[in-house]
């Protein structure tokens, strides 16, 4: 996850968080969990897998015709077709989300949640679920072929992020955006010729446009995972049996084209 993705202000962690207590509230939540009869497993609200998000964030999560949708949308929804729950979202900021909190008031976090130790400190992690590693997105006419052939262009990055420091570390003079939109729009508009950031993002952003293309990707190493409360071995134990069976059976793949568009071969 990039590092602007944990950055909110004030105003909207208080909105956010204001929503999710109305959410938990209607749904008849409460910090004392509740045994489900169908699945087993000890849950905030009977029946319910409550899964914490900070929404939006395209394409992971975000509400289309009504709806919350989006990557981390379709793995919640085959947890809890596995564990016989209805599925139940509630938006929740992503400082309550990373620290651990929002685990107060719902089952699971899936939000586009980097591993990390910091948080693993906090929190315990199901099996990694994305790679998201970096990518290098160019236009059709920059002749851009490689990282190589992206010296010399024009070529764009969000600031304080993996993607620009990776750009500085091949040499590129890369043109800082405060955030992933700006970026995609400078590509867009042609205003630049390439850019270097997370798979999920660009390649989300540009699956539909034939006039862009996914050049080169790049191993970081970042790892995205789903939080689960610390010591809850039964539903960790649930959440990787629904993660290994979607593995297997190719629909975790069919996620990934749907929303980040086919890998580079």
């Amino acid at each position: 996850m990039q590092i602007s993705r944990s950055v909110l202000s004030g105003t909207k962690i208080a909105a956010v968080l204001a929503a999710g207590a109305l959410a938990l509230t209607a749904c008849g939540g409460s910090s004392t969990p509740a045994a489900s009869s169908d699945s087993g497993l000890k849950l905030i609200n009977a029946g319910k897998l409550t899964v914490c998000s900070d929404v939006p964030y395209e394409p992971f999560e975000f509400q289309k015709d009504g709806k919350i949708v989006g990557f981390d949308m379709d793995i919640a929804a085959e947890i809890a077709k596995d564990t016989k729950t209805e599925l139940n979202v509630v938006d929740s900021s992503f400082e309550a989300i990373e620290t651990g909190t929002a685990l107060t008031g719902c089952d699971v976090s899936i939000s586009s949640i980097s591993i990390t130790d910091v948080r693993k400190s906090v929190m315990d992690f199901s099996t990694p679920y994305l790679d998201d590693d970096l990518t290098l997105v160019a236009t059709s006419s920059s002749g851009i072929n490689n990282i190589d052939g992206a010296k010399g262009k024009k070529v764009g990055v969000q600031q304080a992020t993996t993607g620009a420091q990776y750009a500085k570390d091949k040499g590129i003079d890369a043109q800082q955006f405060e955030d992933s939109g700006l970026l995609v729009q400078a590509l867009k508009a042609g205003t630049i010729d390439a850019a270097i950031g997370n798979q999920s993002v660009l390649g989300y952003a540009i699956k539909d446009d034939s006039n862009l293309k996914r050049v080169e990707d790049y191993a970081t190493g970042e790892k995205l995972g789903i939080a689960i409360k610390k010591g809850n071995t039964a539903m960790a134990d649930a959440v990787n049996s629904t993660l290994k069976r979607i593995t297997d059976d190719g629909s975790l793949k069919k996620f990934e084209t749907t929303w980040f568009g086919e890998a580079t071969k």
